[in-house]
């Protein structure tokens, strides 16, 4: 029998996270945050009452088995003078099958079947959620879209009302072998899942083993001059009584033209590999190079991550 990988995120991250985890003889089962409030997704969110889907339709791409077209079809975005303009299919596709079938979970459930996944993709809460924080002055922030645009440095983030998490959520963290905090915008995609008193409490009753897959670039406002070793401190006071075993970190370079114009266009530097301050931590770090460079964006290679996360599923 595979072993059982719940991977708790959302965003872009998590979604290069799946594509490489995919290719191997696990159960994964994708965890993810619904807080997001900009864009299509925002629109959708107000007209409709219903969490976000735009991490959801990202996740259910990465995961399908399906042709290419129908992925594209998912992620194709509506360029026109109408009220069309900015949507993607995915996501009208998404808020359509929650209204059929009257919650955002069964809807995930019936376009699965058509995008035949590896894995299964369960929202963090079936509440239209709302993400606040407290910035470095003491300025309260509501909503996720506003929390990423303001230049102010995130000291904390909360939900304005404690969401209840959806039974497959707490299910496939009381079931699992490994539970992998994905890479990912870490107050607005990781930590969202981890403000949930419920979800917390059942990480500690867990007996799987807490794995981090650490960013590879810092984020403006979010993690700038942050180590390896500072997110996972960051990580672990979100987390309850247990903490993180196991934490998957880049050491490999980025080409200095590209590290430079990150810097330049971005403000993002590429998160050091501080192995001197690993003993604070009390973690096993697992360290490569997974630098991969896709249309002149640094990623995980996906096929490594993949790989060093099942080579730790089979020693354990």
């Amino acid at each position: 029998m595979n072993k059982k990988i719940v991977v708790l995120g959302g965003g872009t991250g998590m979604s290069t996270l799946l594509r490489g985890l995919k290719q191997f003889p696990v159960d994964i089962t994708a965890l993810v945050s619904v807080c997001d409030d900009g864009g299509s997704t925002g629109i959708l969110r107000e007209e409709f009452n219903i969490p976000a889907v735009g991490d959801i339709r990202r996740v259910l791409v990465s995961l399908s088995e399906t042709e290419p077209l129908v992925m594209d079809l998912f992620n194709y975005r509506f360029k026109t003078t109408s009220d069309l303009s900015g949507h993607t299919v995915g996501n009208l596709l998404l808020t359509a099958m929650t209204e059929i079938t009257g919650n955002l979970s069964d809807g995930i459930e019936s376009l699965s079947k058509v995008l035949n996944l590896k894995g299964k993709v369960v929202p963090l809460t079936e509440d239209n959620v709302v993400l606040m924080a407290e910035m470095e002055d003491g300025c309260i922030v509501q909503g996720e879209h506003n929390i990423t645009v303001d230049k102010r440095k995130i000291q904390r983030v909360f939900y304005k009302d404690e969401p209840v998490p959806t039974q497959e959520a707490v299910n496939a963290i009381k079931e699992a072998d490994l539970i992998i905090l994905s890479m990912g915008s870490l107050f607005t995609s990781v930590i969202p899942n981890l403000i949930c008193d419920r979800i917390v409490e059942t990480i500690d009753e867990s007996n799987a083993k807490i794995m981090y897959v650490c960013n590879m670039m810092t984020q403006p406002g979010e993690t700038d001059d942050f180590t390896v070793t500072d997110h996972v401190k960051m990580m672990n006071e979100y987390l309850g009584k247990r903490k993180i075993d196991v934490v998957i970190a880049n050491k490999g370079k980025i080409d200095s033209k590209l590290a430079k114009k990150y810097e330049t266009a971005e403000q993002k530097d590429a998160v050091i590999y501080d192995s001197k301050n690993f003993s604070q931590i009390s973690a096993k770090v697992i360290g490569d190079d997974f630098v991969a460079i896709y249309n002149d964006l640094v990623r995980h290679d996906v096929t490594k991550l993949g790989f060093h996360i099942f080579s730790y599923l089979l020693k354990m």
